[in-house]
C-alpha cells in the first residue's frame, strides 16, 4: 500500500502501517525504517489515535480467508473478519477521514461483510464505487482478480456508482500491448529454483508452464512452490515450439507404457527428457516485478524464499492499487 501511494505521486505521507505478521513488518521496516510500523491488532485501533494520528486517507487490505474459495466462507461469523467489522464501526466516528481505499478477494462483493463495509461508508456520507481489476489490464502480464472499493466524502465520481466495474471508467489501461515475460525473468538464476525432480516425475503435466515470449502468468499465492496446482506458474527459457515437442515425447513414452509399471530405465529416460525444459520456479525478485513492486524493493537478509513468497501472494498489485488511488484522489 505504501508503494501505491507513492506510485499515485500524491503530495502526503504516511503517518503510519499496522499489522499483525512481524515477517512482514519487518521488511516494511527493512524498506521505510522502524518510526511508522506497528505490530498492532486492528481491533487495538480507536477514534482518539485514528484523530491523534490526523490521517485522511485508510489504505487497507482485510483479511481474505473469510470469503477465499478455497475456504469454509463463513463470512462475518470468521473471527478474522473481526478486524473489518472493528473498522466499520470506526470510520464513521473518525471525521478526519476523507479518502478509504479496500482491496480483497474476488467474491467479497456478496459477502455480508461487505455490506457492512458499504453500510459504514454511507452512515458515514462518503461516495462509493466498487471494482474487479486484474493486473493484465494495466499492461502487466499476471492475472490477479481482486475486489476494490474506494470511497470519498466531498464531490461525487464522476462515473456511475449502480455496478460493479470490470474495468477503469474510461478503459485508459485497456489498449496498451501486454509485455512480454522474458522482460521480468532475472539472468543467471540459481539451479535452487528447478522445479524438483519428484514434482517433475509426478505433477508436471499439471503445471501451468510459461515461455519468454508470451504475457500472462497465473496469480501467485502464499502457497507457491510448496503446492503444485494452483498457487502459480512456472517458467521455461525454451519456446514454446521446443517444449511442446519435449512434452509430445514425454506423453509417447507414458502412452506405450500405460498397461504396465514402468522400468527404471523408461522412468529416467522420462525424467532426462524433462530435465531439457529446464523449468523453474519464478524467483522472488520476478513475482515482486510482476506484482508491480519498484527495483528499489528488497527483503531483509533473513527473510526465507518460503517467508518471502508467502508475504507477496498475500501482497498486492502496486500498479493497480496506485492507480485507482489516483482515480480516488482526482
Amino acid at each position: 500500500m505504501h508503494y501505491a501511494f507513492k506510485y499515485a505521486q500524491l503530495d502526503g505521507e504516511i503517518v503510519a502501517a499496522l499489522d499483525v505478521n512481524t515477517v512482514a513488518n519487518a521488511v516494511y521496516e527493512h524498506n521505510y525504517g522502524s518510526n511508522l510500523v506497528k505490530t498492532r491488532n486492528i481491533q487495538s485501533l480507536s477514534v482518539k489515535e485514528v484523530t491523534k494520528l490526523q490521517a485522511n486517507m485508510l489504505l487497507m487490505s482485510p483479511p481474505c480467508q473469510p470469503h477465499t474459495r478455497q475456504g469454509l466462507q463463513r463470512d462475518t461469523e470468521d473471527k478474522r473478519s473481526d478486524a473489518l467489522t472493528h473498522l466499520c464501526g470506526l470510520i464513521p466516528e473518525c471525521q478526519n477521514l476523507q479518502y478509504i481505499l479496500m482491496e480483497n478477494v474476488k467474491g467479497f462483493e456478496s459477502s455480508q461483510a461487505r455490506n457492512q463495509f458499504i453500510e459504514s461508508l454511507e452512515r458515514s456520507g462518503f461516495h462509493w464505487r466498487e471494482f474487479i481489476l486484474t493486473p493484465t489490464q494495466f499492461n502487466v502480464p499476471n492475472t490477479r482478480y481482486r475486489y476494490y472499493c474506494i470511497a470519498r466524502k466531498g464531490a461525487d465520481f464522476p462515473f456511475a456508482g449502480d455496478q460493479i466495474w470490470e474495468e477503469m471508467p474510461g478503459a485508459i489501461a485497456q489498449n496498451q500491448a501486454l509485455s512480454q515475460i522474458a522482460e521480468i525473468v532475472e539472468e543467471n538464476v540459481s539451479a535452487d529454483f528447478l522445479v524438483p525432480d519428484d514434482v517433475l516425475t509426478k505433477r508436471v503435466l499439471v503445471m501451468d508452464i510459461i515461455h519468454p515470449a508470451q504475457s500472462r502468468s497465473m496469480c501467485f499465492t502464499k502457497g507457491y512452490t510448496h503446492y503444485t496446482e494452483g498457487t502459480g506458474s512456472a517458467y521455461t527459457p525454451l519456446s514454446e515450439d521446443e517444449s511442446h515437442r519435449i512434452f509430445e515425447l514425454v506423453k509417447e513414452i507414458d502412452t506405450s507404457n500405460k498397461d504396465a509399471p514402468k522400468s527404471e530405465n523408461i522412468l529416467q529416460q522420462r525424467l532426462d527428457l524433462l530435465h531439457q525444459v529446464k523449468l523453474r520456479y519464478f524467483t522472488p525478485r520476478e513475482v515482486a516485478r510482476l506484482m508491480s513492486f519498484p527495483e528499489d524493493f528488497e527483503f531483509p537478509p533473513e527473510t526465507t524464499n518460503r517467508q518471502k513468497y508467502r508475504l507477496l501472494g498475500n501482497s498486492i498489485n502496486v500498479k493497480v492499487v496506485g492507480e485507482l488511488i489516483k482515480l480516488l484522489t482526482i
